[in-house]
């Protein structure tokens, strides 16, 4: 016989997945159909409050676009307009943030478009090129591939260092700023490997994304405890963070490339030493920050919504996990999401601190619930 899928077995988590996720349908991504979008700059507003006004624009960031263009994307076919958003994104990108001087994008424009931040993050390119990955798969169309190409290119061209690892900031004309590798925008060139992994061969990434991972080994992982820590090793002021370890985890566990990897087997065996320091037993909220300079004392309480949602993702490749995920699912719905929306943080007592709603949060949200689809198979 058939192995009987979880949504056969597990009826209450099935119910609840469908309520969570037509919120997601009906209520979030209207947002950035409606209020959310300046037709006229063709971009997303960097935030809406409470009411689903934009917030008073100062800039407008390529990675936004970007996220946002990785949410229409995954919904064609699903959402009335997703294909036609996803176009006009793709657009603003080169429109908007292609330096065609130096080559690479802007991190920022202004509220009038002008160029605004002319440096180049890496975190940025790694979300065009993980964008760019995911449209090139539902429409592929050669610009797309080329601009995924561009930005593969830059990346191991301008950011790469000797050592599998790469510079987080960059001048505009690509000089030294001395910033060095930071942990987020390198867990997120992962996911942008993998992206592009998921779309087509390519040997040249995959060795970057083993070396990578084997540099993060080196380079980001506590000895003590096994976690990633945000700088490197032997850095000033140096933290921890439980979502990114839950990010990292899922990328690893789910990815048949990295599941051997000695990063995997670490984050593997912290695992749940990172739920005992890192979430609330009560609440199931997953804590900001961690300082182990302080042994391991919590250094920032809040509780923001795309940790809950990195959580439970990682949570769905779990043995034996159909409770915790049917609990934290209703941690989730209860504590981050409401009848307007989602609440963005609740402090450490649980109050609701962020009431404004950024473009950038709708993405966690679909990565999550596209690994709940996968559980529920």
């Amino acid at each position: 016989m058939p192995p009987v899928s979880r949504s056969a077995s597990q009826p209450e988590l099935t119910a609840l997945f469908a309520s969570v996720h037509q919120h997601f349908l009906n209520v979030i991504m209207p947002l950035w159909q409606g209020p959310g979008w300046n037709a006229d700059m063709a971009l997303p507003y960097e935030a809406l409050d409470a009411e689903h006004r934009p917030l008073p624009p100062q800039r407008y960031r390529a990675m936004a676009c970007a996220r946002q263009l990785y949410l229409f994307a995954s919904l064609i076919g699903q959402v009335p307009g997703a294909e036609e958003r996803a176009a006009a994104l793709f657009r603003s990108l080169q429109r908007h943030f292609h330096d065609a001087e130096h080559g690479g994008w802007f991190y920022s424009v202004d509220a009038q478009g002008a160029p605004l931040d002319q440096r180049k993050d890496l975190y940025t390119h790694v979300f065009i090129l993980f964008a760019c990955a995911h449209y090139w798969d539902k429409v592929r169309e050669p610009l797309v591939e080329s601009v995924l190409n561009a930005s593969l290119e830059v990346v191991a061209q301008r950011f790469a260092t000797d050592d599998g690892l790469y510079e987080a900031t960059l001048d505009r004309n690509w000089a030294s700023l001395d910033s060095g590798p930071l942990q987020n925008p390198l867990m997120h060139l992962a996911e942008a490997f993998l992206a592009t992994l998921s779309v087509r061969e390519d040997l040249d990434v995959q060795q970057a994304l083993v070396e990578l991972c084997t540099a993060m080994h080196a380079r980001f992982i506590d000895p003590q405890h096994g976690v990633l820590m945000e700088k490197p090793l032997g850095a000033v002021d140096n933290w921890f963070e439980p979502g990114h370890q839950f990010e990292w985890y899922f990328l690893l566990e789910s990815s048949a490339l990295l599941r051997n990897s000695t990063l995997h087997a670490d984050l593997e065996r912290a695992f749940a030493f990172t739920e005992q320091v890192g979430v609330d037993q009560q609440t199931g909220a997953v804590r900001a920050m961690l300082d182990f300079a302080a042994e391991g004392g919590v250094r920032d309480a809040t509780q923001r919504i795309w940790a809950q949602a990195e959580y439970l993702r990682a949570l769905t490749l779990r043995p034996d996990s159909e409770a915790v995920v049917l609990r934290q699912l209703q941690a989730l719905q209860q504590r981050s999401l409401h009848a307007g929306g989602w609440y963005e943080c609740r402090d450490e007592h649980g109050e609701v601190s962020r009431r404004d709603m950024p473009s950038t949060t709708p993405y966690h949200l679909a990565t999550c619930y596209r690994g709940l689809v996968q559980y529920l198979g």
